[in-house]
């Protein structure tokens, strides 16, 4: 069983930036693959970004290419998402989810433990 602790969350204005912080626990694989969904009210959970193990690899929702950043700290089991130029669509209940053997590194069915979330609101 793994557990995640999403922190960082909170209300910003458009262009400000954020670094969310998810702390690992539990029974990894140590390291193992980890990525940030989000989700607002009537929408699907959506796909934020993905890393690798190692942190060599890390892909991106293309709403969110070029201003968030997903990078780890293994020794800290560790991973952020450094969110940069937000926007208020970006704003969101935002989970870090562990990346399961089976499913999609896109989709929720990919990944089998999840955070409670942390709230980001940027205002215009």
């Amino acid at each position: 069983q793994v557990q995640l602790a999403e922190s960082g969350g909170g209300l910003v204005q458009a262009g400000d930036s954020l670094r969310l912080s998810c702390a690992i626990s539990g029974r990894t694989r140590s390291p193992d693959p980890m990525g940030w969904f989000r989700q607002v009210p009537g929408k699907e959970r959506e796909f934020v970004a993905y890393i690798t193990p190692t942190g060599s690899l890390q892909y991106y929702a293309e709403s969110v290419k070029g201003r968030f950043t997903i990078a780890r700290d293994n020794a800290k089991n560790t991973v952020d998402l450094q969110m940069n130029s937000l926007k208020p669509e970006d704003t969101a209940v935002y989970y870090c989810a562990h990346r399961d053997i089976r499913g999609s590194t896109y989709k929720i069915d990919g990944y089998d433990y999840w955070g409670q979330g942390t709230q980001v609101t940027v205002s215009s």
